[in-house]
């Protein structure tokens, strides 16, 4: 760690979080100011690839300045006056909850835009391409860093646009219509959620989160945070996704192009489950205990159901997407999410943060392995898929297999690798959950979700047999010549995709590194607020 003038951070936080912005409104100049390239595409693209560089590396040096001593203080806060009718206020800042995800958002990003320079998307104008990434990626970081409700909705809003047009004009077959799918179920949850904003700012008299929290609920009646938490709550369940509200995203995701699929998955989703825990936990801890166990009872049945339809999609006959299977996959993850926070314990809540960055790494790699597979056999159908690699890919793309077998064992949990801890502490919070909450009803809850490890085990490892090994049935009379040869990793796959695998083991196998920042925040935060 290294000492870094408080300034300097602010000025650190305010890049990171404006800096995407300016980069997207650059992006779309005559001749933008990114490295020059062989084509004006070209250029634009490295453009891309500069600016997301310079945000990456931003992101890390405030990591490295933040003070880890004290990361449940709100650090590299800026708090600006933006509109004192209502009180409203350009607050910004960062604590040991928020920072992982501000370093993964900036992480992820930097990676797609560095796969799209080298694998540039098929579609319209690479100008928009870059511009709609950079101005997602601001959406992102802001919703991560913004301290002010009103604020936190804009933010949370602003990622809709970019992300409908990624999947409209450069997604695949059907990606109008899950364009609109995503786009309306994600809007009507938002109005909803900014009437549930509204009232807590109306009746607690501010809209600054820091001071709701410190205020921990004592300004709200009962009634106003049973109501504030179902409103708001809805919105941040339909981006998270919760089931039932989940049926946007398998389409969403098989629609989608690769860079749009490992955003969605790796930081879009995060979004929603980080509301729960930095506004409905310590600004409405009542109304938040009401709703916990059903939450909970939902966040189980999400995590058997979206391993039962991945079971469903990957058994033979099928006719299984590879994509859809993993988002499926997704609904399941963030079931374990859900879980950890609806127990209001340290343990759980930490589970769930830790499972958010292990399944944004996971997931986005998965995502990712996916969309070369595609390029290579032009299809993600398990049964075509199957009978294109059976029997060849371990043995003709042997790196490539590999990490899609790494990539699906560290999402069914193995020990030692990132998904594991995230899971585990959620479902020891819901064995012990906090005062007031059924503990008979919670240790069912665990039992449930602990039957879904099992359950993403076996498809998870259906899928490796299927697709990296195949079975002689599915492959007969397979020639090892060049019309059945796949390239294994290239050079910017592998470039793209070491972060992330170097990272699921780093934090399998030392997760203190992410505890450490997130659990005095998560003490604090549920004791009474962030300071």
């Amino acid at each position: 760690m290294i000492d870094i003038n408080e300034s300097v951070m602010q000025f650190l936080l305010a890049f990171v979080v404006v800096g995407p912005l300016l980069g997207a409104a650059a992006a779309l100049l005559p001749a933008p100011p990114g490295l020059k390239g062989k084509s004006p595409e070209q250029a634009v693209l490295r453009h891309g690839v500069t600016v997301t560089g310079a945000v990456l590396a931003a992101a890390v040096v405030l990591a490295l300045g933040f003070d880890h001593h004290h990361p449940s203080r709100m650090q590299a806060t800026t708090d600006i006056s933006w509109i004192p009718a209502l009180d409203v206020r350009i607050h910004l800042g960062i604590d040991g909850i928020s920072l992982p995800l501000v370093v993964l958002t900036a992480l992820l990003t930097f990676l797609c835009a560095l796969y799209s320079y080298f694998k540039p998307p098929t579609g319209p104008s690479p100008k928009a391409f870059v511009a709609l990434l950079l101005l997602l990626e601001t959406g992102t970081l802001a919703t991560f860093s913004v301290l002010d409700l009103l604020l936190f909705f804009l933010a949370f809003e602003t990622v809709l646009i970019p992300m409908y047009f990624l999947i409209a004009r450069w997604g695949g077959e059907g990606r109008t219509r899950a364009a609109w799918k995503f786009i309306l179920f994600t809007l009507l949850g938002s109005v909803v959620m900014l009437l549930g904003l509204l009232l807590i700012g109306i009746k607690a008299g501010t809209f600054d989160m820091v001071a709701l929290a410190t205020d921990n609920g004592r300004s709200l009646t009962a009634s106003v945070q049973v109501v504030a938490v179902l409103a708001i709550g809805l919105g941040l369940a339909v981006k998270t996704p919760m089931w039932p509200l989940h049926s946007w995203l398998p389409d969403a995701h098989t629609a989608a192009p690769t860079t749009g699929s490992v955003l969605l998955a790796g930081v879009l989703l995060k979004m929603g489950t980080y509301g729960f825990v930095r506004i409905l936990l310590p600004v409405a801890p009542h109304g938040f205990r009401t709703f916990a166990p059903y939450l909970a009872a939902l966040a189980v049945v999400g995590i058997v159901y979206g391993s039962l339809a991945c079971l469903a999609l990957a058994r033979r006959g099928a006719k299984g997407d590879l994509k859809r299977l993993i988002a499926y996959s997704s609904v399941g993850h963030m079931g374990f999410v859900l879980l950890g926070i609806a127990t209001m314990t340290p343990t759980g809540v930490n589970g769930a943060l830790f499972a958010n960055i292990a399944h944004g790494l996971i997931t986005g790699l998965l995502f990712f392995l996916v969309g070369a597979l595609k390029d290579r056999t032009g299809t993600t159908d398990l049964d075509t898929l199957a009978k294109e690699t059976g029997l060849a890919l371990y043995g003709k793309a042997p790196r490539l297999g590999g990490l899609l077998a790494f990539g699906a064992v560290a999402s069914l949990g193995l020990p030692g690798l990132a998904g594991f801890w995230g899971e585990m502490l959620s479902l020891f919070g819901a064995f012990s959950p906090a005062a007031g909450l059924s503990r008979p009803a919670f240790l069912t809850f665990m039992a449930i979700g602990a039957f879904g490890t099992l359950l993403t085990a076996a498809y998870m490892l259906i899928v490796v047999r299927r697709v990296c090994m195949g079975a002689a049935e599915e492959t007969p009379g397979l020639a090892d010549g060049p019309g059945h040869r796949l390239a294994d990793v290239r050079g910017y796959e592998f470039a793209a995709w070491t972060p992330l695998v170097a990272l699921t083991v780093v934090a399998g196998l030392w997760p203190r590194a992410l505890l450490g920042l997130t659990d005095p925040a998560v003490h604090q935060l549920l004791a009474g607020g962030t300071r």
